[in-house]
């Protein structure tokens, strides 16, 4: 079983950056590929970014592919995504997912439980 817990969310205004987290439990961290989803009000929730188990390739979505960026640090078992240039449409529901197959199919195994992320115009 992994636990995950994001932070990090918070309001910001249109243009300034944010950097979440997410610490996992367990001893076998750098085994799964890590991902971070979002979902906004009223829509279906969407793929941010993945990154490999070593950390050594990252996808983003169109969306954000040059104003955030994914990383891992596997000693510390935590995932981050630092998101910059933020847009009132960037704000949603964060949530980080591990998955052994995230990076290729998008699939999931465990969830944390979200942090909102809040961009103001």
């Amino acid at each position: 079983q992994v636990q995950l817990v994001e932070s990090g969310g918070g309001l910001v205004q249109a243009g300034g950056s944010l950097r979440l987290s997410c610490a996992s439990s367990g001893r076998t961290f750098s085994n799964y590929a890590m991902g971070w989803f979002r979902q906004a009000p009223g829509k279906v929730r969407e793929f941010v970014a993945a990154i490999t188990g070593s950390g050594g390739v990252t996808s983003y979505a169109d969306s954000v592919k040059g104003r955030f960026t994914i990383s891992r640090d596997n000693a510390k078992n935590t995932v981050y995504l630092q998101m910059n240039s933020l847009k009132p449409d960037d704000t949603a529901v964060y949530y980080c997912a591990a998955g052994v197959r995230l990076f290729v199919t998008r699939g999931t195994d465990f969830w944390g439980q979200g942090t909102q992320v809040t961009v103001s115009s």
